[in-house]
């Protein structure tokens, strides 16, 4: 009978079959345990860990890419509807519309359409529907016409690897061409950074010109190094068929266009490259983070795309613009699609972050020059209170870089020296003096190669010719880059692991922009978290409720609407007019006394400066990312306390599981999982304890011992004498390792290949030594069991 079948039993002996008997192809429409995330990572230490991944049993195609239903089963004990809830959890989350839960007695149906007389209907296995009858109900429901199919059933490109898309990757490209097919001519699309949007851009114009509804394609971005690494990377299919417009050529011939807007619009004299092209020359336009220009309707990009029109216009961008005077939502319509940064992070695509604030004194309390006090050019400061944000814009106190350079040394020599490192500045001046501070302050380290710390900024030549060699992870050099606005946005740094904010950043756009430098993750280099040092105060923006919500329509009053005036410009200070073309990071005049420090011909306040005000670090306070997506702000041991109380109520039920738990490794992991922070909770409350006193004391309030405690406490037992010498030899050492290291590091067998242990033999004689693996086994827990007597 099939009750006492298993889950893979029931899923071999009945359901596939009745798959292939409704006429569903095993090898092309049905894949089964579809893993479709990463599993969050949970970072301990210098090694990480990764939740439990989400996986589909079955996910049935029309084609491939093309998902129509998720059917979850379950064993033969269960009900037939028992699957049911977490396979509409797992269908809203992959965008498939029919849902199945199965125990292999028959299926319960659920219609996410709204198209069947009965949401849900229970089946027999006979019954289960035919690959045409649930495609023709998908068409239904999505209003889809034969002209319309005949795109949205063209092929992914395949390199042949059988790598497919990430599943919100899927639904970015098949809602975009589907919303095009049906004749939409606007569309956005917002994805985290380091998601992969320019994969999405390729496969969504591959799919519109092999299907031929879109021949003549212009991918538009605003950096040279994009469009560049776009040609190179995911647009390399296109061959000779793709073009790049540069030296203000035009050549007719080719069929996808890249182009960066500045080179298409050009000076006075030069302008309008683009009017070269007739209006229906293209007829579809892809820009690449459309949050930087497309959004304002007086902007360079607004032009481009007003001249062509008739083009179908898709905005990609992580982060829309959203403020009173800009708006992507406005031009573009709703996004079809939002993948942000915390389901990002909490799929495992993304790394999670911690934070580091730092208050400076003079940050606080401001500074006031005495009467008639003149800076060290000798022009005299005008009196007033100079704060945070007058710092280094107006008023340059010089032992305040000194002493956030020393900061963010401390941190790496602490950590690893050669960490990638991404430093932003106030502006180019700014990026100077951070520079000199930072090498001198890793003078030997500059003194093995000049181009450890590098000035990345738009008006230094050397700098920027070191941006690529920044981003490859397998080169050594550049370590530090010191920017202002250059690397805000489509730096891809993969291997980026710190992030130094020292520049005054009120937009929340840039915000996120400057963010996504750090959670890329690369396994190869193993990163897979970054840390992000504040000194501005910059990551309060973390707790603003836009900072990973969906975008909100600011609406915009036209001619003889109501006026509501401003409360904030988003942007005050922040970007250069977007109409010139960015040299990002203003220009390389900026600083001088009564100089234009930013290069845009706007008069300035002169900027006065002072190398003899004291100034220090008054606290520093380390935030975490919680389970929730948002920073902990409450202290670390009451947010262990409150996790651990989550899983074990009470310390019986915590002393009873470490007890039972044949490997402490596994509980250990399971407490990571949770979210329990134990490296940094053993950096605040003691690094001589292990995982278990850890717990005991600061979620269940007891007295803790040490390691060397609890070594001392077995020693005194005289607990070895049973065993043979060489055999007492080795767990003395294993008890030492632990007083040492902890016990994690004594479970593996592997240890016995190591120092002090191959002293007594190969890892063979040593088990040998106990009577065998099984014996050597008992004989270690038995010493655990010893360690935790005393609990």
């Amino acid at each position: 009978m099939a009750k006492k079948l298993s889950e893979r039993d029931i899923c071999t002996k009945f359901i596939t079959p009745a798959l292939i008997n409704a006429g569903w192809d095993l090898h092309k429409q049905i894949r089964e345990e579809v893993t479709f995330t990463a599993g969050r990572i949970v970072v301990k230490g210098k090694r990480h860990v990764r939740r439990k991944s989400k996986r589909a049993d079955y996910i049935l195609f029309h084609k491939p890419n093309l998902p129509l239903a998720i059917i979850e089963a379950k064993d033969g004990e269960s009900s037939v509807g028992s699957g049911m809830q977490q396979g509409l959890e797992y269908a809203e989350a992959l965008d498939i519309p029919f849902v199945f839960s199965s125990n292999g007695k028959g299926f319960l149906f659920h219609d996410r359409t709204g198209l069947s007389n009965q949401m849900e209907k229970e089946l027999k296995l006979e019954q289960f529907p035919s690959p045409e009858m649930l495609w023709n109900m998908y068409k239904q429901w999505k209003g889809i016409d034969e002209n319309a199919e005949q795109v949205i059933t063209q092929e992914y490109y395949s390199d042949g690897s059988g790598k497919t898309p990430r599943y919100y990757q899927r639904i970015s490209i098949n809602r975009t061409v589907e919303a095009i097919a049906k004749g939409q001519d606007r569309a956005l699309l917002v994805s985290a950074t380091g998601t992969g949007k320019t994969f999405i851009a390729f496969q969504i114009i591959w799919r519109l010109w092999k299907s031929r509804m879109k021949k003549r394609i212009l991918f538009l971005a605003d950096r040279n190094i994009l469009v560049d690494q776009t040609m190179a990377n995911d647009f390399k299919h296109f061959g000779d068929k793709m073009t790049k417009i540069k030296n203000r050529k035009v050549d007719k011939s080719y069929e996808i266009y890249l182009a960066l807007y500045q080179a298409v619009t050009g000076t006075d004299d030069m302008k309008n490259i683009y009017k070269e092209f007739s209006p229906d020359f293209f007829d579809l336009i892809v820009i690449d983070e459309a949050h930087r220009g497309s959004a304002k309707e007086d902007s360079a990009w607004r032009d481009i795309l007003e001249y062509f029109s008739s083009a179908t216009q898709i905005g990609l961008t992580a982060t829309p613009r959203e403020t009173k005077e800009v708006s992507n939502i406005d031009y573009f319509g709703e996004p079809i699609y939002t993948y942000s940064l915390k389901q990002g992070i909490d799929d495992g695509f993304l790394a999670p972050y911690r934070v580091i604030r730092y208050t400076i004194d003079r940050d606080v309390d401001g500074w006031r020059p005495t009467k008639g006090q003149r800076d060290k050019h000798g022009n005299e400061i005008e009196d007033r209170i100079y704060n945070a944000k007058d710092f280094d814009r107006n008023l340059v106190l010089e032992q305040r870089t000194v002493q956030v350079a020393k900061k963010v040394t401390e941190y790496l020599k602490k950590t690893d020296r050669f960490q990638k490192t991404i430093v932003f500045c106030v502006n180019i001046k700014h990026t100077e003096r951070m520079r000199e501070a930072l090498v001198n302050e890793n003078q030997d380290l500059v003194k093995e190669s000049h181009k450890y710390i590098m000035q990345i900024t738009g008006d230094n030549d050397e700098g920027k010719a070191e941006l690529d060699n920044f981003i490859d992870p397998s080169s050594k050099y550049p370590v530090i880059a010191v920017t202002s606005k250059l690397m805000t946005t489509g730096v891809d740094a993969q291997t980026c692991k710190l992030i130094v904010l020292d520049s005054n950043i009120n937009s929340m756009t840039e915000f996120k922009q400057i963010i996504g430098r750090g959670t890329r993750v690369n396994v190869e280099y193993g990163k897979f978290s970054f840390t992000i040092m504040d000194f501005r105060n910059v990551t309060n923006l973390f707790a603003d409720k836009d900072f990973d919500g969906d975008p909100v329509q600011i609406y915009v009053p036209k001619d003889g609407d109501d006026l509501v005036p401003p409360d904030i410009d988003e942007d005050e200070g922040i970007d250069e007019p977007i109409d010139n073309p960015p040299s990002f990071g203003g220009s390389g005049n900026g600083g001088g006394v009564g100089e234009d420090i930013y290069g845009d011909g706007w008069e300035k306040p002169r900027t006065y400066y002072v190398n003899s005000v004291p100034v220090q670090v008054i606290n520093e306070r380390v935030q975490y990312y919680g389970d929730n997506g948002e920073l902990i702000t409450e202290s670390l041991t009451d947010y262990t306390k409150k996790t651990v109380q989550k899983e074990f109520r009470t310390l019986d039920d915590f002393i009873q599981s470490w007890s039972k738990a044949d490997k402490k490794d596994a509980i250990i992991e399971e407490l990571l999982e949770q979210g329990v922070l134990l490296d940094e909770l053993q950096e605040e409350v003691g690094k001589n304890y292990d995982p278990f006193d850890l717990i005991c004391h600061v979620a269940f309030e007891q007295k803790p011992l040490t390691r060397k405690e609890r070594a001392n406490n077995v020693k005194k037992r005289d607990y070895f004498a049973k065993y043979s010498e060489t055999a007492r030899a080795v767990l003395e050492a294993l008890l030492e390792k632990y007083a040492d290291e902890g016990i994690e590091h004594i479970e593996s067998i592997e240890v016995l290949k190591l120092r002090p242990f191959d002293e007594h033999g190969s890892l063979m004689e040593i088990i040998k030594s106990f009577g065998g693996k099984k014996q050597y086994l008992q004989a270690v827990q038995e010493l655990e069991q010893q360690i935790y007597m005393t609990a």
